[in-house]
């Protein structure tokens, strides 16, 4: 037993600098996941779910649009489990290409560590890590730093929507959901280094708002991370074919 856990543990140092670092680096996100995280817990509740089936939703899935998705999904009760989780499949389907980027540094960790940190991988905190990664080096303690603020405050937000839900009836009213696009995009202007790049994300923001227009769901952020990923083959492809 304690040799497996020395294993799962080897390159998880707890409270190192990196790690340490991580959980700086994520708190400024805080300030937009914390209004989503009650506002999961209130409509949990508003849609027929126990406080504790709100609670263990957010322990085990960790998934805010998905959440947000199956909850209503639920409410409705139209919806069977089969068609819940292909819709949730379908809008975290983002996830496989954020994974695609890390798995180069992930590789070297054990098998339970490669678990761990995908399950705990999110929107901010790939943002987060992969930032890091680009101006420094890659650190399986400073994702873990990142992952594990993102998931402890996001369940007390919820567990905090649940308690409270009856006096905050729409806590994304207070628009502090703006700090989380605005800190995604301090954390992409300084990689806007050349034009490859820079086409790159102006493609992926034309798709993004036209699909946010036409097409249903969350399907918009697949549709501009396809698109997205297209434009870049074909100029990165161009530019070596050049030289």
């Amino acid at each position: 037993m304690h040799s497996k856990r020395t294993i799962f543990l080897s390159n998880f140092r707890f409270f190192d600098a990196d790690f340490q670092q991580g959980i700086l680096d994520g708190c400024p996100l805080l300030l937009g996941i914390v209004p989503f995280g009650i506002t999961c817990g209130i409509i949990g509740l508003t849609a027929g779910l126990t406080p504790t089936e709100t609670l263990f939703m957010s322990l085990l899935v960790f998934a805010g649009a998905a959440q947000f998705i199956a909850i209503t999904m639920l409410g409705t009760g139209l919806a069977g489990i089969g068609l819940i989780t292909l819709t949730t499949l379908l809008v975290n389907a983002r996830h496989m290409l954020m994974g695609a980027s890390l798995a180069p540094y992930m590789i070297n960790q054990t098998r339970p560590q490669q678990l761990l940190l995908s399950f705990l991988m999110t929107d901010e905190s790939y943002a987060v890590t992969i930032s890091h990664t680009c101006r420094h080096s890659y650190s399986s303690s400073y994702q873990l730093g990142v992952s594990l603020c993102f998931y402890i405050i996001w369940n007390l937000s919820t567990l905090t929507g649940v308690l409270v839900g009856s006096y905050i009836p729409d806590p994304l009213s207070w628009g502090l959901d703006f700090a989380m696009p605005a800190t995604f995009l301090v954390l992409l202007l300084p990689r806007l280094k050349d034009f490859v790049s820079i086409a790159v994300s102006i493609t992926a923001a034309i798709l993004a708002v036209i699909g946010a227009v036409y097409l249903p769901g969350k399907l918009y952020m697949i549709a501009a991370c396809l698109g997205s990923i297209f434009i870049a083959s074909l100029l990165e492809g161009a530019k070596k074919y050049a030289k």
